[in-house]
Parts: structure tokens; sequence; C-alpha cells
């Protein structure tokens, strides 16, 4: 008996998937060759939430599965009860993955009196109790210290990287792609995402007095150039419609936008819709009814099936970030 099976004899691995993105949940249990535990979520006419869960989990080392999304604080509140529900029923270890971790903007006090969310929500998560939280292209990397339990941060960016270098859409022997960041804190995102193609990088000069403004200075140079406009998320579009007209009022010849989580909230698809973007590549960490109509969506559901497979069997991440997930 190899140390795998005798893990699974020991403490079996059991995956939960939560109401904030059901097909992705299905996805990633399909690779993992697990089924979902049958989990009843129901909710009462005022707003409370009670959970069953359908089977035995004592003992196992259970994932559950949960994109807090619109609606967030719904989403949340049921991942919390399921926790206190898995703690009450003995399970071995508890491991939480979210694909879309909500209020992860909010990880630094800039004004007086304002909060600091995204350790609030670390702080409720641990008081109810996890042991492992894998999460994915957090809005600010340093939210990983607000736990006290490890955590995994994975980041979908190769994957969008990848698709434009299959569709030839930007190579590394092109000398006119331009990585563009939509404001200051996003150069290093922009940075990392230039290096798959040997990019240079531009910064749209946007301040948040100035969100309203159509166009604003660019720093860096995009005239001619087939910018590619890269962000974490992208909300109400806002900030990618200024970023696009920004660059093309620059100069440039044509607009792709990367983003990892599509929120897509208020007025997005129509102010998406409306902009002069060739494309809109995004992950499917979020579920929507409706996209804009030139959004293409990358499934991550291998990376985080991968990454639920490399902590189960305590396997160096590193090796995740050098394996193929094409």
């Amino acid at each position: 008996m190899n140390k795998e099976e005798l893990l699974q004899l020991m403490h079996p691995m059991k995956l939960i998937g939560l109401s904030g993105n059901p097909a992705l949940n299905e996805k990633i249990a399909t690779i993992l060759k697990k089924p979902l535990i049958e989990t009843a979520v129901q909710h009462f006419s005022d707003g409370e939430i009670q959970v069953n869960i359908g089977e035995s989990v004592r003992g196992c080392d259970v994932f559950v599965i949960q994109s807090i999304q619109d609606p967030v604080n719904e989403n949340f509140m049921e991942l919390e009860i399921v926790l206190d529900a898995l703690h009450r029923a003995s399970a071995h270890r508890i491991n939480v993955v979210v694909p879309y971790l909500a209020y992860s903007r909010s990880d630094t006090k800039t004004r007086s009196r304002e909060p600091i969310t995204a350790k609030l929500v670390a702080n409720l998560l641990q008081i109810t109790g996890l042991d492992h939280l894998i999460a994915l292209d957090l809005h600010a990397s340093q939210i990983q210290g607000f736990y006290n339990v490890p955590v995994d941060h994975l980041h979908a960016m190769p994957l969008l990287a990848q698709y434009f270098l299959d569709n030839g859409i930007a190579t590394k022997e092109e000398d006119d792609i331009v990585v563009v960041s939509p404001d200051h804190s996003g150069a290093k995102l922009a940075r990392n995402f230039g290096q798959f193609f040997d990019a240079p990088i531009a910064i749209v000069d946007q301040r948040r007095e100035r969100y309203d403004t159509d166009v604003h200075d660019m720093i860096g140079d995009v005239k001619d150039k087939k910018c590619i406009i890269v962000d974490d998320l992208i909300d109400t579009g806002s900030r990618i419609s200024s970023s696009t007209k920004s660059v093309l009022a620059a100069g440039a010849k044509k607009v792709y936008v990367a983003a990892t989580h599509a929120l897509l909230s208020q007025n997005a698809l129509e102010t998406l819709n409306e902009l002069p973007i060739e494309q809109i590549v995004v992950t499917d960490t979020i579920k929507h009814s409706h996209y804009p109509d030139r959004m293409v969506r990358i499934s991550v559901d291998l990376l985080l099936a991968r990454g639920i497979n490399y902590v189960y069997n305590d396997r160096s991440m590193h090796l995740l970030s050098e394996s193929d997930l094409k």
C-alpha cells in the first residue's frame, strides 16, 4: 500500500461545493474524480441559512469550495455555517478553497475610522475554524499574512498569458506588444504579465479623485502598439473603460484586456460592450447569466483541482507552479 492509498484509508478526501459557483465546483470534482458531498442549503424567508451535510465526514480531509461572489454576504455566511457544521461533525482537517475572495480590496486603512475588512474576514474564518486556505489571485498578496494558518496563493495569470500565446495575439518575437496597468498600483502585475511576452509596460496615470475622467495621461509609449490592459478584476468596468480610452487617445492600434475575476457589477456589460476592445479574457472564478460580447472565459478548474490534490498529498506548490496546466 503506497502513501496515497494509506492516506485515503486513514483520512479520505471529501469535497463540498457551495452555492457561489456550482459549475466550477462540478468541474473540479470531475477532474479529481471525487463526487461532491450532497449538501442541503436552505434559505428561510427571513434570510437565515440552514445547512445539512448529507454524509459522515468524521476523520476526513474536507475541501470546501466556495466563490464568495454576489450575493457576497450570503455566500460568506453559508461558508461560515458549513465550517461550523464540519467541526461539529469531527472532520479531521478543514480546507477552504476560494476561487474569488470578496472584501480583498479592503486590505489597508487609508483614512480615519476606516475598517480593514480583509482582515476581519480572515478573523471570522479562523474563529469558525479552518486548517488551510487555497485562494486565487488575491487583490493584494499581503492578505496571506492576515491568516495564522497556511495559505496557498495560486495565480491564473499564466493561464491568461498562455491564451494570448496560443492564439497568436502576442508572441515573444513581436515588438509591438505593450502590457498596460490601469493605475500605478497594478504596475507589478503588469510587469509580471509582460514577462510572458518579453513586452514593456505602460501605466495609465489614473488617480482615485479622477476615476470619472474619460482620458488620462500615459506613462510609457503605446503609439501604434497592440496593448493588453491587465488587472486582477473587472468590477463595474469603469476603470477598463477609462484605460481603454486613454491608450487609444495615446495612439494604440488595438486593445485587449486580461483579468482573473469578472465581477461585472452594475452596468458593466453595457460599459464593456460599448468599448472598441478586441477581446476581454477572464477566468470562470465567478458565474453570471450573461457576459459581454467579446469576453473569453478560461477555466481554472485544473489549476484549483491540482492545488487541492497537492495540499491533500502534502506536495509542494512550487511543483504546481512548474507543471503544465494547459
